[in-house]
């Protein structure tokens, strides 16, 4: 899974794509690389980001949207119009860090064919990083997923349909994602694939004090991690490195 900010301030690339051509470019690019999904975001929700309008985020995504809908395309959301507008415009998938919490969210996904990623985020983004707590952050986690699995499937959701992420870096220190990684096999044992987005997070500057745009060895080796314990997807911002992970890592399983 590819990333593609279409935002000023998402903490990797923000600024980079606002220009839809840009953003469009950007996503043929990471196509080629070998992203199968591109994750297109309208909003940015780094710790400390300040929500946006829906108008914004529409404005933001559907130009970019229609330029590419002919590719596997996830839009990451929380608005159910915003969910509306891009599942008529091509989209294939939600990814909701809100695990489908707006109202009718749940009715709208199991009425349309698409895919949907369940997050688990403890508190919402612009707070969620001052001094998150849990007891057992993989029971927690664990739990919460489990739960916004049944309503999805009880909603009429097919659990072929349904994809989970245990949201590291919202809500959790750098040990509690440590804890996830290490762990991760208690997600997949949910029985739906786990995504896991670790690339360039503030995670990787804490273990090894590099700027976000010096973390591109800490996201390979987080990558390998996630993929031996159990992820599925990958999401990522650099594609055609972490492919060259993954074919290593097949060849080796093999």
């Amino acid at each position: 899974m590819g990333v593609v900010n279409v935002t000023p301030d998402s903490f990797s690339d923000g600024g980079r794509y606002l220009d839809a051509k840009e953003a469009v470019a950007h996503a043929r690019r990471l196509a080629e690389e070998g992203a199968d999904i591109i994750d297109l975001g309208g909003e940015s929700t780094r710790p400390g980001a300040a929500p946006v309008s829906e108008r914004q985020e529409l404005d933001r995504v559907m130009p970019v949207l229609e330029k590419i809908s002919d590719l596997c395309v996830s839009v990451d959301t929380r608005r159910l119009n915003v969910m509306r507008a891009v599942l008529s415009g091509g989209a294939s998938m939600i990814n909701d860090v809100e695990a489908l919490s707006a109202p009718w969210a749940h009715q709208l996904i199991a009425n349309s064919d698409c895919a949907v990623c369940l997050m688990h985020m403890k508190g919402e983004p612009r707070t969620m990083q001052e001094a998150p707590r849990y007891d057992d952050v993989v029971g927690e986690v664990r739990d919460f997923l489990k739960d916004a699995l049944r309503k999805a499937t009880f909603a009429g959701i097919g659990r072929e349909r349904i994809v989970v992420d245990p949201g590291f870096g919202f809500g959790k220190t750098v040990a509690h994602n440590m804890e996830l990684l290490r762990r991760l096999g208690e997600i997949a044992s949910l029985g739906v694939p786990v995504l896991a987005g670790l690339s360039r997070k503030s995670t990787i500057g804490a273990l090894t004090g590099r700027p976000v745009g010096e973390r591109l060895a800490g996201s390979l080796a987080m990558a390998l991690l996630a993929l031996q314990a159990g992820a599925t997807i990958l999401r990522v911002h650099d594609v055609k490195e972490t492919r060259d992970v993954i074919a290593v890592w097949q060849a080796y399983k093999t």
